[in-house]
């Protein structure tokens, strides 16, 4: 095609050579003439009408370089899909436009009768482009370049995209130097870019097999780190500033007004669990009602300040041992629990001994005991999924995880001061939580254990109410470890709750296995087994505690009131609870034994492969992009949200980091949370229309898989993201993936609280977005007063 086209060229040329040639001499005399006897300004305006055209045109390939993100009606910063940066399909759009306008502008300069005019207008433009000429040799300089943009031309109308991307990369960089510091770009060497793409377009050929299009780029890229470069030293440019104060100067008008929460509770706000004015008015509190969830009418959408001297936390599994002193700048609790081994105050660190209430050496001895004690309970294998009620500062807990064991911890929050700040900034499960007067956010037999050390629950009052709860949870062979003094101890009210709590375990056939005390502590341990049949509860004399109604749903727990009724175990084998879970970590990948062909996954397909797509999709993401492909330093990642979970599939793909996912399953959404804990995984119910039971600064990175969208068709999206500044540690990562139109808000909104881009990337009308929090807070406040004791 290139030769046939340069045949066309000589011959035009030739055919009438003498002709032209003569004629533009004639011209050329002509016009000295001209102006040697009127106005010098007819040149000028000639030479001016040229680089306008130029600069027209060098505007137009840049806009289409943006316009696989570019949207109607979002007034946020467009994306730039650098084509060094996207994986080759994501750039045939741009280059086949790139390729028309060239041949629009090539068939207009070919018409020009002036070929003088002709070639310092393709000078101009080729000097628009970087292209450097030699000025001894224009014309010839001008006429190669000319050949080879036309063969450049046809090559990419033959699908021949090397030669059209690097031209598309040379334009790319073009840009990328006047805006280095300021567009959010992907530094790449010229030496890798061609490996890039070719394991990009074979991840690419990859994702047509997966449940989900790919939306960002894929490949090991580790070169995908933050906005900033180092090209011009410690000085910024111009261009950085004026740019930086233009992002500002927008987000002001974007109606993003940001203020700080004027709250009683200050930097450790919780705005469903510090509701003063519901608390006020509450009629009683003698069963936990003033812990439980009220959460304001409008969520807020000013943000939570930050302690001063708040530092990064520390990384794992330091922070297990110890927390820098100023992130939760609270002594109660060492006062009271020091000499428990619970935390300690050592100069600028608050450090945790290991201790509790009923393990004061440490607790993994402690965990080493219950094993020994019931070999059955096979810590890691067969035991997988704990829930830890009143866990204190959760070391229990956080040193399971040497056991290859999760453990749900909650506890009430300030029922001792700060103690679920303090597991959180260690680094270990936790929320805020009490067993009052509504169920637990859990669904029904999902935990392989239930542990309570010394959690000063009256598990034996109002019929058995609270431990009728724990049976919901508790998965059909499960184990409930009690380690408390009625055990162990011969006290008038001891013996009391010990006589209390027999009858009571016997009434809901829980059988006691195992009764020991552990001699390092002095303590004792009694642990029970949840029947695996409903025999027992058939044989009752007494029908008391009743069972439940065949029409009481044991998953259903978003703000439930607890009844005092047994739920019956399942029996068809077919049926959630039925069977045991595999063994950890088979179970982790291997499809749930209930889950059915005939079942319609939440993706479409049978549930089964829908499953299976869901893990295939999810491994490969986070192998070929988020670990290499985000610059995130995941060594100082630890708590992580998946706030969109749906199987459980992202977590997963974590397994063998030292981190742990809090799942998150909308209320809204599927209710797939069974399957989660079916996997050896944990999670929770949320309306992320109000706020989540965490304190702030709790999480190093949250994910959100098309939950934005969602949220805004019934929410106020600035009070999410308001939320999820709450939650989200200073420097910590979101991840979102969603629509285009949603990222442009979202980008925008955070951009307003002056967070850093790391990465945008858009395709099909899918966008990504990754983010880094910022400690920026703003000067204005905004008085919460329902949160004002």
């Amino acid at each position: 095609m290139a030769l046939g086209k340069y045949s066309r060229v000589d011959g035009r040329r030739s055919s009438s050579y003498c002709s032209t040639v003569t004629i533009v001499v004639f011209v050329a005399l002509a016009l000295i003439g001209v102006w040697m006897m009127t106005s010098s300004s007819v040149v000028p305006v000639q030479n001016e009408d040229v680089p306008q055209e130029s600069k027209s045109e060098v505007k137009e390939q840049t806009e289409v370089r943006e316009q696989v993100s570019e949207t109607d009606n979002s007034n946020a910063r467009q994306f730039e899909d650098n084509p060094g940066d996207l994986p080759e399909d994501a750039t045939k759009g741009d280059s086949n436009v790139s390729s028309e306008e060239k041949s629009e502008e090539n068939s207009t300069e070919k018409s020009s009768e002036d070929t003088k005019t002709e070639d310092e207008g393709k000078k101009t433009e080729d000097e628009g482009s970087n292209t450097e000429n030699n000025k001894d040799g224009e014309e010839a300089s001008t006429k190669e370049s000319e050949s080879d943009e036309s063969e450049k031309k046809d090559e990419s109308e033959e699908n021949n995209k090397s030669d059209s991307d690097e031209s598309e990369k040379k334009s790319s960089d073009s840009n990328e130097t006047t805006d280095s510091n300021v567009e959010e770009k992907v530094e790449q060497s010229q030496n890798k870019e061609s490996d890039e793409n070719a394991s990009e377009k074979n991840t690419d050929d990859n994702a047509k097999d997966q449940s989900s299009n790919e939306v960002f780029p894929s490949g090991a890229q580790s070169e995908l780190l933050n906005e900033t470069t180092t090209q011009t030293g410690s000085f910024s440019t111009q261009a950085a500033e004026s740019k930086n104060e233009k992002e500002i100067q927008e987000s002001s008008k974007t109606g993003y007004n940001w203020k700080v929460c004027n709250v009683t509770a200050g930097p450790d706000f919780i705005p469903c669990l510090d509701n003063w004015k519901v608390i006020r008015s509450l009629r009683s509190t003698k069963h936990y009602e003033h812990r439980e969830r009220h959460c304001p009418e409008e969520p807020p959408t000013c943000l939570v300040s930050l302690p001063e001297g708040y530092k990064c936390s520390i990384e794992w599994p330091k922070s297990r041992e110890k927390i820098w002193y100023y992130n939760v700048p609270h002594t109660k609790l060492a006062e009271v629990k020091g000499h428990q081994n619970w935390v300690k105050v050592t100069g600028e660190y608050l450090t945790f001994p290991g201790g509790g209430t009923q393990f004061k050496h440490g607790a993994l001895h402690y965990i080493d005991f219950i094993q020994e004690t019931l070999p059955d309970i096979a810590w890691g294998k067969r035991t997988r999924v704990i829930l830890d009620v009143g866990c204190g500062v959760a070391s229990f807990g956080g040193f399971l995880f040497d056991r290859d064991v999760l453990a749900m911890s909650l506890a009430p929050k300030d029922e001792h001061e700060a103690q679920v700040q303090f597991a959180l900034e260690r680094g270990i499960p936790a929320i805020s939580a009490v067993m009052g007067t509504k169920r637990l956010p859990f669904p029904g037999r999902v935990f392989d254990a239930v542990h309570c050390a010394r959690c000063r629950v009256p598990w034996h009052i109002e019929g058995g109410k609270l431990l009728l709860e724990l049976n919901r949870v508790l998965r059909p062979g499960g184990f409930f470890v009690w380690s408390a003094t009625p055990i162990y101890q011969k006290l008038p009210e001891d013996v009391e709750i010990w006589n209390e709590m027999k009858a009571l375990t016997k009434s809901i056939c829980w059988e006691l296995v195992s009764i020991s005390k552990d001699q390092v502590n002095g303590v004792g341990v009694a642990i029970y087994k949840k029947p695996l049949s409903n025999d027992c509860y058939e044989q009752r004399s007494k029908n008391e505690p009743p069972l439940c109604q065949k029409s009481d749903d044991p998953n259903a727990a978003w703000y439930i009131k607890l009844q005092a009724c047994i739920h019956k175990v399942p029996v068809s084998s077919s049926e959630r609870g039925s069977q045991w879970p595999e063994k950890w970590p088979a179970r982790l990948t291997n499809v749930p034994y209930w889950l059915s062909s005939s079942q319609v996954g939440v993706y479409g397909k049978p549930a089964p492969e829908d499953f299976a797509a869901d893990n295939k999709h999810w491994k490969r993401v986070v192998s070929k992009s988020y670990l290499n492909g985000l610059g995130i330093q995941w060594s100082n990642v630890r708590n992580v949200m998946d706030m969109n979970s749906i199987y459980g599939g992202f977590a997963a793909a974590l397994k063998d980091l030292n981190i742990w996912v809090m799942n998150v399953v909308s209320i809204d959404s599927a209710d797939t949370l069974p399957i989660i804990y079916e996997r050896g995984l944990f999670g929770i119910y949320h309306d992320w229309c109000e706020s989540f039971s965490t304190y702030p600064r709790t999480y190093d990175l949250l994910h959100a898989d098309h939950l934005f969208s969602k949220v805004q068709k019934r929410c106020n999206l600035a009070s999410l993201v308001a939320e999820v500044d709450r939650i989200l540690r200073p420097e910590g990562k979101l991840i979102v993936r969603d629509t285009v139109e949603v990222i442009n808000e979202l980008e925008s909104m955070v951009k307003s609280m002056q967070w850093e881009v790391r990465m945008t990337y858009s395709k099909d009308k899918e966008g990504l977005l990754c983010v880094q929090k910022s400690t920026w807070r703003p000067k204005e406040t905004e008085t919460l007063k329902y949160a004002i004791v």
